[in-house]
C-alpha cells in the first residue's frame, strides 16, 4: 500500500458511495410496469456493515430516485442518504455541514463525471475499473474488482486495513 494513499485512507471518517456503476454494475432493469430493478452484491453489503462497525460513517449520494436503493440503504443502516441529486457537490457540502467532518476526512466512490465535484473535494477519491477515464484520472485509488461485483467491499477493506481496524473487525468470523 502506497504510503501517501495509506495516509489519505487513515483519515477517513465518512465513506460516501454513488450507486449506479459503483454499488451496482450500472445496468438498469426496467419492467413492463415501469418498475426499476437493481442488483446488489452481498459481499459489498457486508463490507459496508464492517466498515461502519469500524467507526466509519456511511453515506449514499445518487442522482436517480429508486425505492430499491432506499431499501438497500435502510437494510445496511446507511447514516446519510441522498437520492435524486443533480448536484452532488451541493449534497457533499450538506454532508460536511451535518457531520462536522472536514473534506479530507471523507472518501467518495464514484464512476462518472457527475461524481467529479465531490471526488475532487474528498480526501480519498475511489473509482472502479469501468469508471469514466476522467474519473479514473483523478481517483487516488481504482479498485481491481468491478462495480457490483466486489468493488465496494474492496474499498471498505482497503480503508479498514489502512486504519488498522480490519483484523479486529473480521476476527470474530475466524473463531
Amino acid at each position: 500500500m502506497d504510503s501517501t494513499l495509506k495516509e489519505r485512507a487513515q483519515k477517513i471518517k465518512l465513506m460516501i458511495f454513488d450507486v449506479d456503476g459503483v454499488m451496482t454494475d450500472g445496468s438498469l432493469f426496467i419492467g413492463d410496469d415501469g418498475q426499476e430493478y437493481k442488483m446488489f452484491n452481498t459481499q459489498d453489503g457486508l463490507g459496508m456493515r464492517l466498515l461502519k462497525k469500524s467507526g466509519v460513517k456511511l453515506a449514499i449520494i445518487t442522482g436517480r430516485n429508486s425505492n430499491s436503493v432506499l431499501i438497500r440503504a435502510e437494510n445496511l443502516e446507511v447514516d446519510y442518504f441522498y437520492q435524486g441529486i443533480s448536484d452532488k457537490k451541493e449534497a457533499f457540502a450538506d454532508l460536511i455541514k451535518k457531520t462536522g467532518f472536514r473534506s479530507e476526512e471523507c472518501a467518495f466512490m464514484g464512476d462518472d463525471i457527475v461524481d467529479l465535484p465531490p471526488m475532487l473535494q474528498s480526501g480519498l477519491a475511489i473509482s472502479v475499473p469501468a469508471g469514466h477515464d476522467e474519473v479514473k484520472k483523478i481517483a487516488h485509488f481504482v479498485t481491481e474488482k468491478i462495480a457490483g461485483y466486489g468493488a465496494v467491499r474492496e474499498a471498505c477493506d482497503f480503508i479498514m486495513k489502512a486504519q488498522g481496524t480490519y483484523d479486529e473487525i473480521v476476527a470474530p468470523y475466524f473463531k
